[in-house]
């Protein structure tokens, strides 16, 4: 049992360093928007929206793997385009390797009868931080008997367990009829995160999405809400010299939507296949009021296996309003973001 604590305990650490100059990824996509594309600040069905989404990652392995992305962002016709404020939180690993970021965002869109535009900028401040107390090094390891607790290392000290760097990103979102395409830059300034004097600086991530809503019902009209759709996306990721791709399609019904999604890994094998239920509770009869709520499963098809990782869960919340004297209209926002989703 002490030599699978040891090897668990490798590999925790292991995993935690690899995925330390990669930002996670959420399978619901289309409930954290602002995490997606900086763009899509403002663009939903309503005058002010507030989002929740967390993720579980691989709770079989016995060590933390958790993200949580919240944000609100809010309509003002003067800007003509968006204002919002997100947070990210992680935390992975057995050294509780965690990043905090908090970032403003606005988003300018113009539009016509079928086709808007918007274009997003970010601004954001990160703090990245480790618990160096929990990391275990080869000499506090015995090959008989695992980890020797109480054990000290002789492994030189890192110089920083706390860092801190300004992390901004930006974002276009083009949508005509019932297509939409969208992509973002996010670490455009590359920021140091390194704990060390060594240089490591944080790749870029390029996030490209796409989506088609595709009316099921006989003369149906995709700028509506009413009646039953398809919606097929693409979402493509790239970050350093890791990419992936997740495709799917959601069917979407008044305030039911189910999804089914397939995920490479960075080699492009098969990584996860994703399955998603979301349900919107109208609060008023005009619609003008909603409740999201939202969960997915990761079933993971990669070498790990699923009974090695238990896969990854994710639950989100969401909720959207249109003000009293709200001059939106909900025919122009059948050409917003939300309506794909």
């Amino acid at each position: 049992m002490k030599k699978i604590y040891a090897i668990i305990l490798f590999l925790c650490c292991t995993i935690s360093l690899k995925l330390s100059a990669q930002d996670h990824l959420f399978s619901q996509f289309f409930n954290a928007p602002i995490y997606l594309n900086p763009s899509l600040t403002g663009q939903f069905d309503g005058d002010m929206r507030l989002n929740m989404i967390y993720r579980n990652q691989w709770s079989a392995l016995g060590t933390d793997l958790s993200y949580l992305n919240a944000s609100a962002d809010v309509y003002i016709p003067q800007l003509a385009g968006g204002i919002g404020l997100s947070f990210n939180k992680s935390s992975e690993g057995t050294a509780f390797l965690k990043k905090n970021n908090i970032a403003a965002t606005y988003a300018y869109s113009i539009g016509a009868d079928d086709f808007t535009a918007a274009f997003g900028l970010q601004v954001g401040f990160t703090n990245r931080s480790i618990d160096l107390s929990k990391l275990v090094f080869t000499d506090q390891i015995d090959r008989r008997l695992g980890y020797i607790p109480g054990s000290t290392s002789s492994a030189e000290a890192i110089d920083i367990s706390n860092r801190y760097f300004f992390d901004p990103a930006a974002g276009v979102n083009f949508v005509y009829r019932n297509a939409m395409f969208g992509a973002a830059l996010y670490h455009i300034n590359k920021p140091n995160e390194s704990f060390s004097g060594a240089e490591a600086k944080l790749p870029m991530r390029l996030a490209i999405n796409a989506s088609f809503k595709i009316p099921l019902n006989y003369g149906g009209n995709y700028t509506e809400d009413d009646g039953a759709f398809l919606i097929p996306s693409v979402i493509y990721y790239k970050q350093g010299n890791i990419a992936s791709i997740s495709a799917g399609a959601q069917f979407k019904y008044k305030g039911f939507n189910s999804g089914i999604w397939y995920r490479t890994n960075q080699t492009g094998g098969k990584d996860a296949v994703v399955f998603s239920l979301i349900f919107d509770v109208f609060l008023k009869r005009n619609d003008s009021e909603k409740v999201r709520m939202g969960i997915s499963h990761d079933a993971t098809l990669s070498n790990l296996g699923y009974s090695n990782t238990g896969g990854s869960t994710e639950a989100s919340l969401g909720y959207e309003k249109y003000w009293s004297n709200s001059t939106r209209t909900k025919s122009y926002n059948g050409l917003r973001c939300s309506s794909f989703y």
